[in-house]
């Protein structure tokens, strides 16, 4: 089974105050040190998999950039880390190759590079058609350089193009997210990701939010019926529109000639459980486990990297430090932990969760259990399939978390 592959790149122009990610605006003077300790942990990838017990798949079919802001470092930076990549794996022809870019950081320089590097998906984090929306969560961009970096990536043959929306912006309104989903279909971009903002302590907006306060324009941001309001109007336009939802947060159009939708691969590996590793700050890897492990019980092999820069270590060659550091943020699934994963990531598919797929493969102690939690959640309207597979109902969707936490093995109360 072929791998995806995810690299972190934590730096970004600016932070934006919905952001809670591991990411933010540093020096340009680390980027480089950064860098060469990426392709250090990428090289070392046999060597780290063999020590925590996982199954490393030297195919890989999918290779994502993410951040922070790739597209802010410098282009023989990006070149280095794609070749770490190629050196150490079998990159397939077909791959899909993806870079996170934010609109307004895609220079002739940059774009030259990814085309070097053998990019062919590029997502863009537009957030907003609305200038002020932008302007208003620290977004440097504005909706005509966002339109010129579409029309010059596809001038240069990159028309796999995703665009990311968030509902609930501060300012925004039914009228203005209606505008933003007007010049997204216009656009005929082949992927569109909605996602509702998120209101947590982690980002300076949600804290501002979550105290009452006005800082970050927070007294504008919508309620929490009008976000979920404005996420069901998204859902019902872009589908309209011909671009179909698969996915809680994602939409993709259908392949002009040939059979499915442009949907990410990449992303569909977390979704299905498939094989992954991850490099660099806050990145997460799940792999196969290796013999040993799985005659003990283990199914799969989980292990993350320390969530800021200051955490991150710079071991340079020393592996035994990345070595103990991954092996201290390891997980071993179980089969019980398996079947739960396979319900709260399969869930998020348009397509659901085949029960008797998993009661094939995980027998029927494991799964009596979820039978149960399943028919009450159908009783409540979360779910819909009595027969196969089971699905998340549209209000669900809205209450997916609490569903997920349903299908855990300490179960939450009934929502």
């Amino acid at each position: 089974m072929s791998q995806g592959i995810y690299i972190s790149v934590p730096f970004c122009r600016s932070k934006c105050s919905f952001c809670n990610f591991a990411s933010g605006v540093f020096s340009r003077g680390l980027f480089d040190r950064y860098v060469e300790q990426l392709c250090s942990d990428i090289e070392s990838a046999p060597t780290i998999a063999c020590h925590l017990g996982g199954v490393l798949e030297r195919e890989v079919d999918s290779v994502y950039l993410g951040g922070g802001t790739p597209s802010v470092l410098a282009p023989d930076q990006l070149e280095r880390i794609f070749r770490a990549v190629r050196e150490t794996f079998a990159v397939e022809r077909t791959a899909e190759i993806t870079v996170e870019c934010a609109p307004g950081t895609i220079s002739e320089e940059i774009l030259e590079a990814l085309l070097r590097c053998g990019v062919n998906r590029v997502s863009l984090g537009v957030q907003s058609f609305v200038d002020q929306e932008c302007s208003s969560v620290g977004r440097l961009h504005t909706r005509a350089i966002t339109l010129a970096d579409m029309v010059r990536l596809r001038s240069a043959g990159i028309g796999n193009i995703s665009i990311d929306l968030i509902a609930g912006l501060p300012h925004q309104t039914a009228e203005s997210w209606g505008l933003s989903l007007s010049e997204t279909l216009a656009t005929g971009v082949p992927h569109v990701s909605i996602y509702m903002l998120e209101v947590d302590e982690d980002s300076r907006l949600g804290n501002e939010l979550l105290a009452g306060g006005s800082r970050y324009h927070a007294h504008f941001v919508p309620d929490d019926d009008l976000t979920a309001d404005l996420y069901l109007a998204g859902c019902e336009r872009l589908v309209r529109g011909g671009v179909r939802q698969y996915e809680i947060s994602n939409f993709a159009r259908p392949v002009t000639h040939g059979i499915g939708l442009w949907e990410s691969r990449h992303n569909l590996k977390y979704w299905t459980r498939q094989p992954y590793l991850g490099f660099g700050v806050d990145a997460h890897s799940m792999l196969l486990a290796e013999p040993r492990l799985k005659s003990q019980g283990t199914e799969a092999v989980r292990f993350a990297t320390p969530d800021s820069l200051e955490a991150y270590s710079f071991t340079g060659d020393d592996l035994p430090v990345r070595v103990k550091q991954l092996q201290s943020l390891r997980t071993l699934i179980d089969r019980q932990a398996a079947v739960e994963e396979s319900f709260f990531l399969g869930l998020r598919l348009n397509r659901g969760v085949s029960v008797a797929e998993l009661r094939t493969r995980y027998g029927d102690s494991v799964m009596d259990n979820k039978a149960r939690v399943i028919a009450e959640l159908i009783e409540v309207g979360l779910l819909e399939g009595n027969g196969e597979p089971v699905k998340l109902t549209a209000r669900g969707r809205l209450l997916s978390n609490e569903v997920f936490a349903r299908f855990l093995h300490e179960p939450c109360a009934a929502p």
